[in-house]
Parts: C-alpha cells; structure tokens; sequence
C-alpha cells in the first residue's frame, strides 16, 4: 500500500545545486520532511500542487536583509516580504544592535515563520533610521555589549556589521579606520564573521580589505559608489582579487542604493561572481528596485551568471554562510527537512532598474508556492507592475 503524504510538489524540475543533480520528479512532503522524491507520488497525496514548468529548489536563504519592522523605519514585514516570496530564511544586517537585540527577538525572531538570524551591529543603537548614522557617536560601539549578545543568543547571532559610510563612521579616515579595526577585533574575540558595507566611505577599499579576516564578508560588492571593485580601466580592482584570494567574502546585497548594472556585468564578464546572492530588502526599497530576493537572482542571471551558479548562492552558501547547513538548509535530501521554494521564470520580459540610474530587459524568476518545515505557504504578488503575471 503507498504511504499517504502531506503534500506532493509535482511534476516541476527538482534542482539540488549542493548535491549536482537535476530531474524531473514529484516531491513528497510528510511529518515536516521530505519524504520521497521521485514519480507518481502525486496519487498518494492530501494535497497536491501542479509544479510542470516550474523549478522544485531547496529553500531559498536571504543573508542580507532589513526586517526590524516597528521599532526600525528600514524594517520590512518579515514573512511578507521573505517567506511569502519564496524565502525560507534570512539575515537581518545590522538593523538591530545590542540595546535593541530583546525587541528584534520577540517582535521579529519568535513570531514569525521565517527562520531568522541577525548580523548584530557593531553599534548598540543598530540601523534604527537612515538620516542618523549610528556611529557619529564613536563611542557607541561598545564591544562588550555585542559580544554578550552574541554569546547568550548564538542560535540567532552569526556574525557582526559595520556600515562604512561617510553619515555613519564620519569623513576623517583615521577615526572611521579606528572604528573598522575595534570592529574587527571585536569579531575575533566573538569568533564571528564582520560584515562591511562599502561604497562612500572615507577609508579607501584598499585599506579596509587588508584589515579583513578570512571569513568576513564585504556587502555590495556591485555597488557603483565610489572606492568599489573596479578600477579606472574597469577591471576587477588587484586588492579585491587578493582579499578573496585569502578568503574575504564578498556579497551581492542590492539595497536601494547600492547594485549597479554597470559595475556587475563587467564583474561578471570578468568572472567575478558574489560568494552569496542577497537582496537586501527593506521597507525603503521592497516596492523598488529590489523587490525580494528572488528578483536580484532574476537580474544576475539577465547580467550574464548562469542559473545554477546564481541557485547555489541563494541556497546552499547563504545556508552554509549563516550555520544553517546542520539544520538542513540549502539542500534537498529524503528525510531532511521540508523547506522548498518552486518558483518559475516567466517568459515576458520587465525593464527593471538597478539602484544607480540603469535599467535593462529581465525575464523575472516568480514564486509558485514555498514549503517551510513542511508547511505550504502561498505567495504574494509581485510589488511591481503586474503586466508580466497574467
């Protein structure tokens, strides 16, 4: 007699970018778990949803991302605008802070479905809003406090964030280097990873890759601000080659200001892929020109990244990024836990913006339906012109 399941995805093209394989199969959910995977297990289901055309993933996993929402006027609504667009997981960046961290935990971590981590700021004020930069007080970044934090709540805390910008660390160099270095240092003593926003910043990228450790991680890699990774001849800058050489991350966080279409496609000509695809929603930036997580996949891949490369660093290195990888994020296994994205790339195409004045043609990715520890969640539309959907 065939086992009865919860919920069968069926028919779609079951894509597993950390295992290498691709097939088209049926994916049976049970007791929260991936089940079976394989054909005609639709017949044994209390629901089924018609997959055909579609893409069958792991669970997509955002690790920069601004979801304080109430207290942080930055946050986004954390399940509308993540799990209900097709991700599973993801990482607030510095908009909570040590004096904050209680509120983000009960407001944001606890009641919500998505599986949510914070890269702490390095100031105890956090990101609470953009006109106010969080560090102009130096003396807000108080180490201690962070590494409390991150020692009492390890099942959220992954990691620590410094913005680097002029309205938060200042314009002189030598005060805002003293605040990258004592970040730096308060990261090895919490053995975490540091994440530093570039782009505007008073100390030059040369400067602050070389105080980084192996492990850290530079958000924004494709901005168009000044000191970014390109140099005058426009070719990948020889200091960001040798970060990553000694095992500097580099992150592709879109953020309202901070993707360029003119520094990413020569990137990527060049092959100079993102370690982790992210988005870096927020409420100022989630109606455009991010949108989600899944529209930036959507638009690297129009850059010129192949799926499977932009799939796996949406899943399995985000997952693996944020020590999700032990609880079964970022792959597809039989007995695993059920969290899956099936999503589409429609055929239409829609003229998306970048976040520094250019637009280009992008066949959008769109969720279909998104399972979290074995729950079906449906989906939201899609925050900008619907033209494309019908």
């Amino acid at each position: 007699m065939q086992e009865q399941h919860d919920l069968v995805l069926a028919g779609g093209t079951v894509v597993d970018p950390a295992g290498g394989w691709r097939e088209v199969a049926d994916l049976a959910v049970s007791g929260g778990k991936v089940a079976a995977i394989g054909e005609g297990l639709s017949s044994s289901a209390s629901e089924t949803v018609d997959c055909t055309g579609a893409y069958v993933v792991p669970g997509l996993v955002d690790a920069h991302t601004h979801i304080f929402r109430d207290v942080s006027k930055v946050g986004a609504p954390v399940d509308e605008a993540h799990l209900q667009r097709g991700v599973v997981a993801a990482a607030d960046a510095g908009t909570a802070g040590a004096s904050t961290f209680n509120a983000f935990l009960r407001l944001v971590v606890e009641p919500n479905r998505t599986r949510v981590l914070s890269f702490l700021n390095i100031s105890v004020l956090g990101l609470i809003d953009f006109r106010f930069g969080e560090l102009i007080n130096p003396r807000t970044l108080v180490p201690e406090d962070a590494l409390e934090v991150a020692k009492e709540h390890p099942e959220v805390v992954r990691g620590f964030k410094i913005r680097m910008s002029t309205d938060v660390v200042g314009t002189e160099p030598g005060p805002a280097t003293e605040l990258l270095e004592r970040a730096v240092a308060t990261g090895e003593e919490g053995g975490l990873p540091l994440i530093v926003h570039i782009g505007e910043t008073p100390v030059s990228l040369d400067a602050i890759l070389e105080r980084l450790r192996p492990g850290d991680i530079v958000a924004h890699c494709y901005t168009g601000k000044e000191e970014g990774i390109l140099g005058e001849d426009g070719t990948v800058r020889e200091c960001v080659h040798a970060a990553r050489a000694r095992g500097v991350l580099f992150e592709s966080a879109h953020g309202k200001s901070n993707f360029s279409y003119a520094v990413a496609k020569p990137a990527i000509e060049q092959g100079f892929f993102p370690d982790v695809v992210c988005s870096d929603t927020s409420y100022r930036n989630w109606n455009g020109p991010v949108f989600d997580l899944m529209t930036t996949m959507s638009k690297l891949v129009a850059l010129g990244m192949t799926f499977d490369d932009v799939l796996e660093r949406a899943t399995a290195a985000p997952a693996r990024l944020l020590g999700l990888w032990d609880e079964g994020f970022g792959r597809l296994e039989v007995g695993g836990p059920a969290n899956v994205t099936v999503f589409r790339q429609l055929e239409a195409e829609d003229v998306l913006p970048d976040a520094a004045g250019g637009s280009m043609p992008v066949r959008r990715f769109e969720p279909v339906a998104t399972v979290a520890g074995g729950a079906h969640v449906a989906p939201v539309p899609w925050r900008g012109a619907v033209s494309s959907l019908s």
